[in-house]
């Protein structure tokens, strides 16, 4: 088993402290991949645990579910349009509001997921609309553009960053030369700080924020930087270019004890800077290119890196100190959590696999095939009550992971 578990969930309890309310988003509370769940299965039937609902016909898209206490949210496009939904746990709609036109130019459908914070839900559409909507009802509160409003310049695939709440802010990236990052009053939209950061097109990448030494930092990647800005101002504190040609960088910067962690398949591989004690700069410890993937994201877990490796097709662990892989197993790239000791992932093949990590060694346990829906296999699970709930373009699936009782 893991044996850094309690170390682990004291440091995550430590980062939980940083925030003032739950927040329901991409990734999990906290954008990390990891969800607070207890007593779940330790491994699954030969077909799979059991399927409760499925909800069919939803639409295209990528955005992954996420779960509040009572709700899941996601969004999908129907026909250029795009949606907001709102389920009950039993797979019932209890809304659904439109966002506007929806990115249909390549690969169909939202890319990004919504934040939920209290009984508000904020939202970026692929074509750049910002919404701030009700969670009881799908009531519009306000909404913002990022090229409309903000001046921002859309990408090849579409915008895809699930926005970022931080107190009274939402930070979100138009990527133009003059607002390449700004921060909005969450409550009415109103511009509260831009920043020129780079000055280069935003990347799908969705934004972190974290202490570092009494200094609040937000981070994302852009087109062709990895930055750090002053989250309280804007402040353009650091960056680091991102030599490679790749221009898809996806995947969340985690931080952690004073150093920055990046997964981009974008040409950079896997890599670790090391931020100064003020926090105005950065310098590279390590960099893994063999390592890495586009979109499925990583789990920091003790001294270990969790997560897929782009080609050859493999799930790997990589040490924490020099990058070097410690672990492997032939399993189909995809994304990543992890839950109550285990890891869970979907493959871009349709396997859902229950994987064990122990200091680095790595068990496959369990895994079964996703076989409802439609389109590619790219939404990040999310798991909430000890359900697992999995989208797969136009159908979304809860399974039962509720560890049964003897």
């Amino acid at each position: 088993m893991f044996r850094s578990f309690p170390l682990f969930f004291f440091l995550t309890l430590q980062a939980l402290m940083l925030f003032s309310q739950p927040v329901s988003q991409f990734r999990g509370p906290y954008r990390t991949g990891v969800f607070m769940e207890t007593g779940l299965m330790e491994s699954w039937p030969a077909s799979g645990p059991e399927l409760l609902w499925r909800a069919d016909s939803i639409g295209n898209g990528f955005c992954s579910p996420v779960v509040t206490s009572d709700r899941i949210f996601l969004a999908s496009e129907m026909d250029s349009i795009g949606y907001l939904f709102a389920f009950d746990k039993s797979g019932k709609v209890l809304w659904k509001t439109s966002t506007g036109r929806e990115w249909t130019e390549n690969f169909p459908g939202p890319r990004s997921s919504p934040t939920v914070v209290g009984d508000l839900l904020y939202y970026c559409s692929g074509m750049g609309a910002v919404l701030c909507v009700e969670t009881a009802t799908g009531r519009q509160k306000w909404s913002r553009h990022l090229v409309g409003d903000l001046h921002g310049i859309n990408v090849r695939f579409g915008y895809a960053e699930s926005l970022l709440i931080d107190g009274d802010k939402v930070y979100c990236s138009p990527g133009g030369t003059d607002t390449n990052v700004v921060a909005l009053n969450r409550f009415d939209g109103t511009l509260i700080w831009k920043s020129k950061a780079m000055g280069d097109s935003a990347a799908y990448c969705s934004p972190v924020v974290f202490q570092h030494n009494g200094r609040k930092i937000l981070s994302t990647l852009t087109i062709h930087h990895l930055i750090g800005l002053d989250a309280e101002s804007g402040a353009l504190l650091w960056n680091q270019p991102m030599e490679r040609p790749g221009d898809i960088h996806c995947n969340i910067p985690f931080y952690h004890d004073g150093a920055l962690y990046c997964n981009d398949r974008g040409g950079n591989g896997m890599l670790k800077f090391v931020l100064s004690p003020g926090g105005d700069s950065i310098t590279e410890s390590w960099r893994n290119f063999k390592a890495g993937n586009v979109q499925s994201g990583f789990i920091r877990l003790g001294d270990f890196l969790y997560g897929s490796r782009y080609r050859p097709a493999r799930f790997e662990s990589n040490r924490t100190d020099n990058g070097k892989t410690a672990d492997s197993l032939k399993f189909a790239v995809g994304s990543v959590i992890f839950a109550d000791r285990m890891l869970y992932c979907y493959g871009e093949d349709g396997t859902m696999g229950l994987i064990r990590p122990d200091s680095g060694k790595l068990t496959l346990v369990s895994s079964f095939k996703i076989v409802d829906g439609s389109r590619e296999h790219f939404a990040h699970p999310a798991i909430g009550d000890g359900v697992l709930y999995v989208r797969h373009g136009n159908a979304l699936m809860a399974y039962d992971i509720r560890k049964k009782k003897e």
